[in-house]
């Protein structure tokens, strides 16, 4: 079976943190590369079980080389998954243990919540293989069911 890091970038998320991380279950490991925050993001994030980095300066802005796990997902601190994304992605690691596409990149719907109501964004690339995230580009792929997660990430408007 595939292992997955979650990567998550704050600064001074305290407020949203916990709600991130713990949505972020079917994760082996999920690192929260801090941007110097001041205020309780670092103890809340170690708290729910994040294992937590300081930001280096000049290095891999997305700090990939940090991740113990091939698989890489992507995710913002005000961003958590649903409860179908988190099954899907339970379920990606049980397909994704027989074919270990390396070469593949999966998309994710996001779900913004804004002050006048939802609004649905076009999926974004939010899971790949470490080899992948080196390129500058992502490579295209299109919206056939095997590039394409079900369920949402929920970019939340408040904390």
């Amino acid at each position: 079976m595939p292992t997955l890091t979650a990567i998550l970038h704050t600064h001074n998320d305290a407020l949203r943190i916990a709600r991130a991380v713990e949505s972020l279950r079917p994760c082996d490991e999920v690192l929260v590369v801090d941007h110097a925050s001041s205020d309780e993001t670092c103890r809340i994030a170690r708290a729910f079980g994040a294992r937590v980095i300081a930001a280096k300066i000049g290095s891999e802005k997305d700090h990939f080389q940090e991740a113990q796990h091939d698989w890489i997902f992507r995710l913002l601190p005000t961003e958590s998954l649903s409860e179908a994304l988190e099954a899907s992605l339970h379920e990606w690691k049980m397909r994704e243990a027989a074919r270990h596409a390396e070469n593949m990149v999966y998309q994710v719907r996001i779900e913004e919540e804004t002050p006048t109501g939802w609004v649905t964004h076009v999926p974004e690339v939010r899971l790949k293989h470490r080899m992948l995230t080196n390129q500058d580009q992502t490579k295209e792929v299109s919206l056939s069911d095997h590039c394409l997660l079900e369920g949402h990430l929920l970019r939340l408007y408040l904390p």
